[in-house]
């Protein structure tokens, strides 16, 4: 598609979203974990979520919900073009919009640069995620670090690992994660204690 004809659609309405990719997409939004800053920038010190990190955080809870993630590219003369789509099992489809990012330099790597930052930019903006805020700016916001209890941590991790279905799942990370006050180490061990469930029981089934 030539990049008058991208432009032109940017500005066109977007059909209707169907039913049953509506319905699934909210369940799975609740569902969505942080997109954990494990990333740095070497230029400005900073931690940040990669892309890796934000495809973690989504694609499970879509993918229990029937819904496939498509991130579809096209050619652009001055960087790339990227637009997040998602795809439910019943064949409907709800399509983000388009996201142009232009390339620092006209050679590969810039527009492997630009490539990677479109798509992690289109993701968050389709999913409505936000990227757990664990950077230097965070930390200068609190006067102290919240203290956790880690019996009660241990607790919340037991409760993600006993439950029987995907209610008592979401239930039991919900608490969990609200107890962690925004530790990064204990988030990071409630996300775990998730994906460990999710797997016991796909063994099972």
């Amino acid at each position: 598609m030539e990049t008058k004809g991208l432009i032109e659609r940017a500005f066109q309405k977007e059909p209707p979203i169907g039913k049953h990719i509506a319905a699934a997409f909210v369940k799975a939004q609740k569902a969505f974990g942080p997109a954990l800053k494990t990333s740095t920038n070497p230029h400005f010190r900073s931690k940040y979520a990669d892309l890796s990190n934000c495809i973690e955080a989504v694609i499970g809870a879509l993918n229990d919900n029937g819904i496939g993630l498509m991130q579809r590219t096209y050619d652009c003369p001055t960087g790339v073009m990227v637009e997040t789509i998602f795809v439910h099992e019943s064949g409907e489809v709800m399509e983000c919009g388009l996201l142009h990012v232009p390339a620092a330099k006209q050679d590969p790597q810039g527009y492997g640069s630009a490539l990677t930052y479109a798509r992690r930019y289109s993701l968050l903006a389709a999913t409505g995620l936000a990227p757990e805020d664990d950077d230097g700016n965070a930390s200068s916001r609190r006067t102290e670090a919240p203290q956790i209890d880690a019996g009660m941590m241990d607790d919340h991790i037991a409760a993600i690992d006993a439950s029987a279905n995907k209610e008592e799942l979401q239930t039991a990370y919900k608490a969990a994660y609200d107890a962690c006050k925004g530790d990064q180490t204990w988030i990071a061990k409630v996300i775990k204690a998730k994906a460990d469930r999710i797997a016991k029981a796909k063994e099972k089934a």
